[in-house]
Parts: C-alpha cells; sequence; structure tokens
C-alpha cells in the first residue's frame, strides 16, 4: 500500500527541471504525478512514476541525486469536507503529515492525494481502521493509463 516517490535536489536556476524530466521521457518513463517545491537555492522535485526502480536509476546515470522515500495514495470524498473528515482520522491517531499533493486525476466522486506521514504503517492502519483505504500501487498505476 506504500508507494515508492523519486526526490530530487534541483538547483533553483532555468532550465534545471528539464534534464530530470527529459531523461525520464528518453527512457520512456511517465511521470504520474509530481510536487516541485523551492527555496531561494534549491528546489525538491517529487515524483510517482510507473518503474521506480528504474526511474532511479535513469534519473542517477543523468547525474541527479535521487532520494527514495515512502509515501501513501489516499482516496478523499471531492466534496466539501471530504480532505477535513480524512484529516481528522490522521490527527486522531496521532499521526503527523509532512507533506501532500494531489494526484493528476480523480475518480468519480473521489479525488487522490498523496501522503508523506511521519508514520506511514501506523496511518495506513489507522485509515483502514476507520474505513479509509489507502489506494494499492497496481490500482493507481491502472487509473493514470
Amino acid at each position: 500500500m506504500k508507494l515508492k516517490q523519486l526526490s530530487l535536489f534541483l538547483e533553483n536556476k532555468p532550465a534545471r527541471l528539464k534534464t530530470p524530466c527529459k531523461a525520464l521521457a528518453d527512457a520512456g518513463i511517465n511521470i504520474l504525478t509530481l510536487s516541485l517545491a523551492d527555496t531561494q537555492q534549491f528546489g525538491i522535485l517529487r515524483l510517482l512514476v510507473e518503474d521506480w526502480e528504474k526511474g532511479k536509476r535513469v534519473l542517477e546515470e543523468a547525474g541527479c541525486v535521487v532520494n527514495v522515500t515512502e509515501v501513501v495514495a489516499v482516496e478523499v470524498e471531492d466534496r466539501p469536507g471530504g480532505l477535513a473528515s480524512l484529516l481528522d482520522v490522521i490527527e486522531q491517531a496521532g499521526i503527523n503529515i509532512e507533506y501532500m499533493y494531489a494526484f493528476t486525476f480523480g475518480r468519480g466522486d473521489k479525488a487522490v492525494m498523496i501522503f508523506r506521514f511521519d508514520a506511514p504503517d501506523a496511518a495506513i492502519e489507522a485509515l483502514q481502521q476507520s474505513g479509509i483505504n489507502p489506494v494499492q500501487s497496481v490500482t493507481l498505476y491502472e487509473r493514470s493509463r
């Protein structure tokens, strides 16, 4: 239920984002979703790709320093208060959200959010006990096609 996310530090200068994107494209690896956060000197590019091991290898061969982290994809009711309800479950379990971002598509009346929890296994357990099931990687990748 946990997904492998690729994280890269990029210098905050023009055209630095192109290197990893082109390397993945040239290798035929599709970016399923991404997040880019910045500071004055650098940015952190976080990527979900279908074949994370190949993606990591390709990016490293292109000169990128890649860190692999575990994230959890969760379906959220696409309605006012949907995210707040999910956050109630996480708060009651005492779990910290380090960051989150939206997946690039939803399904019907649900949106998909990507979460980096400080305790992903505990978060998954708390969500499941509340009737919320994290999205399996196979399901997530099938939806992106």
